[in-house]
């Protein structure tokens, strides 16, 4: 069967190919993708080529496909795994498969797996280790947002504290605590304000940071303070920039003890530091943004790790576990995490998004790789509407759904691009 799919040959280096793919082993699977959302991760693989850690050395000549938040349709199985997978069944993948220790991984090390392909082969190891997961919601895009959305479930898990008395660490936040997100209204804060306020574990407080009112704004529309308080959360925004003391301020927010549990969701020095201030005792730091600088460093300040137990944790990915959580809570409707999808596009717009990820404003970038459409915003569906009834009808549908990507947005893009 042929394929259509971007690969990495190397440093800045993606080309959208054609090309048969082999013979379906009896230990393989074969599948069809509809939908990647992009990750800067690719970014960052696409930018490092065989000096990333992930891709293979020999890319310039074994070239990989890239993308790793996908979701599709199985569509034959070979007969070692046809007692738990089936034709017709919906998937997600968990791309961290930890193979014999391996970091060999979809989206980064396979030239006949990853995210951003027509069809692929999924080896056998992705189903050995768990890794193929089987996804019944109603929509693709949110089975290409599983695996992000678990990035953030396991920062969650990943946090820890003391416990009174003695020197074992009880793993998550504080249930009841108070809770800060910093650079919080970026795609990937939104998904953690969202599981914040709708996780089985939430803290009583909340405040999410932010220098920018009109990303302020559109997070406090998606997820209402009215939203939180339901869940028994009291949700504070604040424009750290509009303040005349912003660590005075975050710490008269939390009663002036400080906060159990803070996330850094910039790789800025200030905005790391401005979390180490604001910790209160036995409060953990995430440093959840993953910086492309490898020298990047900020000060911590380690009078308050000796005297007040304060610590830092470090999250870059989630687990399977953390992405089964993730498909759960969205197939239950207890999350949503559209709200990180600001762009929509397909296949042919993969590699230009790719490259310039860093420069393109908003959030995720959702393509379907099964269509051709230039990369194009949900905000700019509206305009482009008055003279394409297609972007027309896009915008209606958005419209009903508080201006978000959703199920039946997905349908009518899918059926009018076959």
């Amino acid at each position: 069967m042929k394929t259509k799919a971007v690969r990495l040959y190397g440093k800045n280096d993606l080309r959208l190919e054609e090309f048969e793919l082999p013979a379906l082993q009896n230990d393989q699977i074969l599948a069809r993708i509809t939908s990647d959302s992009l990750c800067m991760s690719s970014y960052k693989a696409s930018m490092q080529g065989p000096d990333h850690k992930r891709v293979p050395n020999d890319v310039a000549d074994n070239p990989i496909i890239i993308g790793h938040e996908f979701c599709g349709e199985i569509l034959e199985v070979g007969s070692k795994w046809q007692s738990q997978f089936k034709a017709g069944d919906k998937f997600a993948i968990q791309p961290a498969l930890n193979y014999k220790g391996s970091l060999e991984a979809p989206g980064y090390s396979y030239k006949h797996i990853g995210g951003d392909a027509t069809y692929i082969i999924i080896p056998n190891e992705v189903m050995e280790m768990g890794c193929l997961l089987p996804y019944n919601g109603d929509a693709y895009f949110y089975g290409s947002l599983a695996e992000p959305m678990s990035c953030i479930v396991g920062a969650f898990h990943a946090m820890y504290h003391t416990t009174n008395g003695s020197y074992v660490h009880k793993m998550g936040i504080i249930e009841g605590g108070k809770m800060a997100i910093l650079a919080g209204v970026g795609p990937m804060g939104l998904g953690a304000i969202d599981y914040a306020i709708h996780a089985p574990l939430r803290p009583s407080f909340l405040v999410v940071t932010d220098i920018d009112d009109a990303r302020l704004a559109r997070a406090e529309q998606l997820y209402s303070v009215e939203e939180a308080a339901k869940n028994g959360v009291k949700l504070v925004y604040l424009n750290t920039a509009k303040v005349e003391d912003a660590d005075k301020a975050l710490m008269e927010l939390s009663g002036g003890t400080g906060y159990d549990d803070v996330f850094v969701f910039a790789p800025v020095r200030p905005v790391v530091e401005q979390g180490d201030r604001i910790l209160g005792r036995d409060g953990c730091l995430n440093f959840f943004a993953g910086p492309t600088n490898p020298e990047f460093k900020a000060e911590f300040n380690f009078y308050n790790v000796h005297y007040g137990s304060t610590h830092i944790v470090g999250t870059s990915g989630g687990n399977t576990d953390d992405m089964k959580e993730s498909i759960a809570m969205m197939e239950t409707g207890k999350l949503n995490p559209a709200a990180m999808i600001t762009h929509v596009g397909g296949i042919d717009a993969v590699i230009e998004a790719t490259l310039n990820l860093p420069k393109i404003p908003g959030g995720k970038k959702l393509v379907y790789t099964n269509i051709n459409m230039p990369l194009t915003a949900i905000a700019d569906f509206a305009e482009l509407g008055k003279n394409d009834k297609f972007f027309a009808d896009l915008a209606e549908i958005v419209k009903k759904h508080n201006g978000l990507w959703n199920a039946e947005a997905e349908k009518y893009l899918l059926a009018a691009k076959a």
